[in-house]
């Protein structure tokens, strides 16, 4: 018995917008009701919520289950390398913590950085780092959680700090040749990794003086909100008391620097960072370790163990009596990735559908017809990377697939593979961190601990680097120009 072809039908305008007013008004809802806390859970509802109600109209279009599935099978596999990361940046904050390391990154920071430019050292710094690894996520996840901590115990901002992190470790994103969006930019555009580096130059430097401005007067405005002589000095004391503080503490950031310019894969080098301080802590901070598993029937050997194995899975916890040192040192654990992990599934499969099936490119097309001008060509590359980052939840599908719709036309108009290389990392990669649901976002709020919503305004760096590439769009400056038709497009298949 045959079975009769199934007839697909075009996505149509509606069958494009309605998932996405759906998302919204889901997402709308979970702000509302639960505020802060909606990527508790509730955001992550909506967002599968949004994912199932996109299954339906693709249904309706003469797709099968079994398709729609694989198009999730697909979403999932993406972003498997990005998993291993968060989990093994959980177990890095735990064993960092039992070993001394972030303590000591904070008792040497406190003494060192005047509030008065915490800021702009926290920007700097995380710029620094970030331009020799080429990891947004590993600064961010090492270096930017000791300058968070820090903020809480220098009585500054945790919010404006979390800005200044993020902001310095994007600078790397974009500016460094280790970046993998920067290369992968690059590469969908037909461009080598270092003509893209310098069309970057062009929005990233300016972006970044905007940035040190602002945090350089976030400070001056700042710098009487500090905390006392007295609390910090309570502070240090609790921290010298629970912990050997010593340089010798900082051996796995070392190892951690040194295997991120090796170019060791990030889930790797993490992991790898963490389980010598895991290996570390007995070592050094053998007290700290028996006060944390509190066990009195193990023997030392089984309790240094069991603290390294329980910090990795489920965190550290301080016990000092005073409550900023508390919070600031029990966190980590692979265990306190699996909100973010959840978060960054359901805004994956629910990507990739409107993405397999057609329903993006419906609506970018028409958009695309009507940006007649370079500036609005521009614009249209930002604002759609942009999108995706709000829509698919992925700065590398955020990335990927502008590169893949627009090549073709800035070739035709005559424009240089660098002007689109440029649009699509300032407003695929570098905006990332701004949507509380895309990974990036997710990330930055799981290890930081400061909500996305929060430290969205304090992002100079991202905020004003898109700002700028529409500035130079319209303007015709640094707008690099080829012969019409002489850079073609091929097909890139995404990573």
């Amino acid at each position: 018995m045959s079975t009769a072809p199934r007839h697909i039908r075009e996505p149509s305008y509606f069958d494009a917008v309605a998932p996405l007013v759906v998302l919204a008004v889901l997402i709308a809802g979970a702000v509302t009701l639960f505020g802060l806390k909606a990527t508790d859970g509730p955001l992550q509802v909506a967002i599968i919520l949004a994912a199932m109600f996109t299954s339906f109209i693709v249904l309706k279009n003469g797709h099968s289950w079994e398709e729609v599935a694989e198009a999730g099978r697909k979403g999932v596999s993406s972003v498997v390398g990005a998993i291993f990361i968060l989990f093994a940046v959980g177990a890095l904050i735990g064993t960092w913590n039992m070993a001394g390391t972030i303590p000591t990154l904070v008792y040497y920071g406190i003494q060192v950085i005047n509030p008065d430019w915490f800021y702009l050292a926290s920007l700097l710094v995380c710029a620094a780092i970030a331009m020799g690894i080429g990891s947004s996520w590993t600064t961010a996840g090492t270096i930017g959680v000791g300058l968070v901590g820090l903020s809480f115990l220098a009585g500054v901002s945790p919010a404006i700090t979390a800005g200044a992190v993020i902001s310095g470790a994007y600078v790397g994103e974009k500016l460094s040749p280790l970046s993998e969006t920067a290369i992968l930019a690059a590469q969908l555009t037909g461009t080598t990794i270092y003509a893209h580096l310098r069309a970057q130059v062009w929005s990233s430097v300016p972006a970044l003086l905007v940035a040190a401005i602002g945090f350089g007067i976030f400070g001056w405005a700042d710098s009487s909100s500090g905390a006392s002589d007295s609390v910090i000095a309570s502070e240090l004391s609790a921290l010298s008391t629970l912990f050997n503080i010593t340089p010798l503490t900082l051996l796995p950031l070392v190892l951690l620097i040194v295997l991120s310019i090796f170019k060791v894969p990030p889930s790797l080098a993490i992991i790898g960072s963490a389980l010598a301080a895991a290996v570390l802590a007995p070592l050094l901070q053998s007290e700290a370790v028996l006060r944390f598993v509190n066990d009195p029937g193990l023997v030392p050997a089984a309790a240094y163990l069991k603290g390294g194995w329980q910090a990795m899975g489920t965190g550290f916890e301080a016990n000092s009596g005073i409550e900023v040192v508390d919070s600031l040192l029990s966190r980590g654990g692979m265990a306190s990735m699996l909100l973010t992990i959840w978060l960054i599934l359901g805004a994956l499969v629910y990507g990739t559908l409107l993405d397999e099936f057609g329903l993006l490119l419906k609506l970018v097309t028409p958009v695309l017809m009507r940006a007649r001008s370079t500036g609005s060509l521009i614009a249209t590359v930002v604002g759609t990377a942009f999108g995706l980052n709000i829509v698919a939840g992925d700065q590398y599908v955020a990335v990927v697939l502008p590169a893949r719709i627009f090549r073709a036309e800035f070739s035709k108009r005559g424009l240089a593979a660098t002007n689109l290389s440029r649009a699509v990392a300032d407003g695929g990669s570098v905006t990332s961190p701004l949507i509380p649901w895309n990974s990036c976002g997710a990330y930055m709020a799981a290890v930081l601990g400061v909500p996305t919503l929060v430290y969205l305004p304090f992002c100079l760096f991202n905020i004003a680097s898109p700002l700028v590439t529409l500035l130079l769009g319209f303007s015709g400056f640094r707008i690099e120009r080829v012969e019409a038709g002489a850079e073609e497009a091929v097909d890139v298949v995404s990573p």
